[in-house]
């Protein structure tokens, strides 16, 4: 198969387009035709080396961890899925190797979901890292009917569907912060936006009323936002962060996203009743992954950058 890999850990030059053996299929994995693999930060944060203490790595290493397509084959201990359906998955896996940047990629039957009908591959291959992220951190700070949530970063890939989720769990109000370019997009989402800035908490508080606090806080962007959220929320225990661990130190949540195929079924449903959608920026194809890395490097993206493959 074709698939990109690195042999080194550098900048975005290390990805090179080889051949490589097609993966094995297991007993109880689902090998996947790949059409689409969404990229996310922890992406290029792989090919840089940053997480070498965190997983085994292994060379010749096909990042990426996002993936839709249409399953190619079955281990025999499947009995979910069949050869020919049309499947999404969040591919992470005990070691950093075999991922989605690839024709094909074998993930285990519990991590993957039936694509919904609503999303094309490119679309679909967008939402599994960014839409679990979005909802286990929503879930971990408990949002429900009727709070104010603020989410950090919520043009961006995780973020934008974190705000669409979190007035799927009924939210009342969902404030988020961007850059004023993206702010009628978050508009269209059901999101009241908000500039950043050092002087956010001062202007939140004049937005929400009352005692100038939202009930929840979601870290999207890590920085000055993980160090603002404390004084946002009325209690600690209801601020998490997915960037950096030390918003335990504050009474926080640190939320590391979890392979589920049963909740990315959820966010499928969503999808299919009109109340998900997946904002991408750019599609390139599977060739260009350098190129399409570099962007995302460059910050300040909305939604998502996807790959295309092409058999």
């Amino acid at each position: 198969m074709k698939a990109i890999a690195l042999d080194e850990y550098g900048d975005a030059d290390v990805l090179r387009l080889r051949d490589l053996p097609d993966p094995a299929v297991g007993p109880d994995v689902v090998r996947i035709r790949v059409r689409a693999a969404g990229i996310n930060p922890v992406d290029y944060k792989i090919r840089q080396g940053y997480l070498q203490g965190a997983f085994p790595h292994h060379t010749p290493l096909i990042p990426g961890w996002d993936v839709a397509g249409v399953v190619d084959a079955v281990g025999p201990a499947v009995t979910r899925f069949a050869v020919g359906d049309e499947v999404m998955a969040y591919a992470r896996k005990d070691s950093v190797q075999h991922g989605t940047y690839a024709e094909l990629v074998g993930v285990a039957e519990p991590a993957v979901a039936a694509k919904p009908a609503s999303l094309d591959f490119v679309r679909a291959g967008g939402l599994p890292l960014a839409g679990l992220t979005a909802f286990q951190a929503l879930t971990a700070v408990d949002v429900g009917p009727g709070d104010v949530v603020l989410v950090h970063a919520a043009a961006g890939g995780v973020g934008h569907l974190a705000v669409q989720l979190a007035r799927a769990l009924g939210a009342a109000r969902v404030i988020g912060t961007a850059s004023s370019a993206n702010h009628d997009f978050l508009r269209g989402l059901g999101c009241e936006p908000i500039e950043y800035g050092d002087d956010l908490p001062d202007r939140l508080a004049k937005l929400v009323g009352g005692d100038g606090r939202v009930d929840a806080a979601l870290d999207f962007v890590g920085g000055t936002a993980l160090s603002q959220s404390p004084a946002m929320v009325r209690a600690a225990a209801r601020h998490a962060s997915v960037v950096d661990p030390q918003v335990k130190e504050q009474g926080g949540r640190y939320v590391f996203v979890r392979p589920n195929g049963a909740q990315l079924e959820s966010l499928g449903a969503l999808a299919d009743a009109g109340r998900l959608r997946v904002e991408v920026a750019r599609e390139f194809p599977l060739a260009e992954a350098a190129q399409a890395q570099r962007l995302l490097e460059q910050g300040h993206v909305r939604g998502k950058v996807v790959l295309t493959v092409d058999h």
